[in-house]
């Protein structure tokens, strides 16, 4: 199978269903911390492909959904300036197998690409917790996790 390297935000129980998946279809997973990657427009872009900009936002992001940043009228270097500074607006996960790169996780785009085993409910990129009345800590910060003391 494949190994994938794989872009995600601890904590993010989205990204543990879609590494739960990637793992139990027998993939091998590098595991990464998007807040933490020194990204620079170069090294970012790529993951986007054809993608319109606003599919390269994460929807769930509290500054996209109080339409503090509004993607579909940002320009590419603007969109990618504002997900440097703040990777929280990244569209999770970010992932990459050989040269490929992809955003997102649409579960019959990545099985007809690395392949998946079937799943009794789908398994996607949106945010389990927004339909929460309280979006907990970890869902609103930019800042990696750090350990306690």
């Amino acid at each position: 199978m494949a190994k994938v390297i794989f872009y995600e935000k601890p904590g993010c129980s989205g990204n543990a269903r879609q590494k739960a998946l990637l793992v139990g279809s027998g993939h091998e997973l590098e595991v990464r911390d998007l807040r933490a990657e020194p990204w620079t427009a170069a090294s970012l872009r790529p993951f986007f492909g054809e993608k319109p900009v606003n599919e390269w936002f994460n929807a769930s992001s509290p500054r996209v959904k109080a339409a503090e940043i509004k993607p579909s009228e940002l320009s590419p270097a603007a969109a990618l300036s504002l997900m440097i500074e703040d990777p929280l607006l990244i569209r999770r996960p970010l992932m990459q197998v050989g040269d490929r790169r992809e955003s997102g996780f649409n579960q019959a785009r990545v099985d007809a690409w690395i392949g998946l085993r079937p799943t009794a409910s789908p398994v996607t990129d949106a945010c389990l917790k927004s339909a929460s009345p309280e979006v907990p800590p970890a869902c609103r910060t930019a800042e990696p996790a750090r350990p306690p003391g």
